[in-house]
């Protein structure tokens, strides 16, 4: 079940009122049985009126939207964190993934990493294994972010099969942290609601996945488990 929209009595508000008031003066001009001039021109103020609250609370519709409806992302909450990185690696990962699921609409997180998944966090899917589709590939050889925006238009969907079946919206950020042509690893995120990541939470994203991949290039660049599948 979505989130009630606590704004929305406020965003109908103006728009109820007016018709109202609109109705109210339609109805006493029938049954008014002689007209006067006064009341011609209340009349004629007040329909003006009704129509400017109209107009008002369309245009609140147009600057203030109703948020899209969030979901409750089906599966198990849980946080798989691969036992045999360094500690500092594993502190890293586990202090990015915190931030990202109380700070935005994540609610399942993914690091893949030089061929490995090293974390799962938050509603886990059914698949445990990350195999690179298209968009995780483009992704890693481009070394630029894919948001899509709402995951169930896309037919490329279906390579997402690690992440909860009604995921509304995905982000897959690279990690950087190496002079390679492409990235070493991927950060995906899932959310709760479509269209729910402003360009201020990408940012962010990008913020902390530069500094996740700089750290996983330090810590694991002389590892003597190389994390290579």
């Amino acid at each position: 079940m979505g989130r009630p929209d606590q704004n929305q009595v406020l965003r109908r508000l103006p728009i109820v009122v007016g018709a109202v008031g609109g109705t109210l003066l339609f109805i006493n001009r029938l049954t008014t049985p002689e007209l006067t001039g006064s009341q011609a021109r209340a009349d004629a103020l007040g329909v003006i009126l009704s129509a400017l609250l109209i107009l008002v609370g369309l245009l609140w519709q147009r600057i203030q939207p109703k948020p899209p409806e969030s979901v409750t992302l089906i599966g198990q909450e849980g946080f798989d964190l691969a036992e045999d990185l360094p500690e500092s690696a594993k502190i890293e990962l586990a202090w990015a993934s915190h931030l990202l699921l109380t700070n935005t609409a994540t609610r399942s997180i993914v690091v893949y990493y030089k061929g490995r998944v090293l974390l799962r966090r938050g509603i886990l899917g059914a698949q445990a294994e990350l195999s690179p589709g298209n968009i995780v590939q483009r992704v890693l050889t481009k070394k630029k972010p894919v948001y899509l925006v709402n995951l169930s238009i896309y037919p490329g969907r279906v390579e997402f099969d690690y992440l909860p079946e009604n995921t509304q919206g995905v982000i897959c950020q690279p990690l950087g942290g190496d002079q390679t042509d492409s990235a070493p690893g991927v950060l995906v995120l899932g959310a709760h609601a479509p269209r729910s990541y402003t360009q201020q939470d990408e940012a962010w994203i990008a913020g902390i996945a530069e500094k996740l991949g700089n750290t996983l290039s330090r810590d694991l660049a002389n590892w003597r488990h190389p994390i290579e599948a």
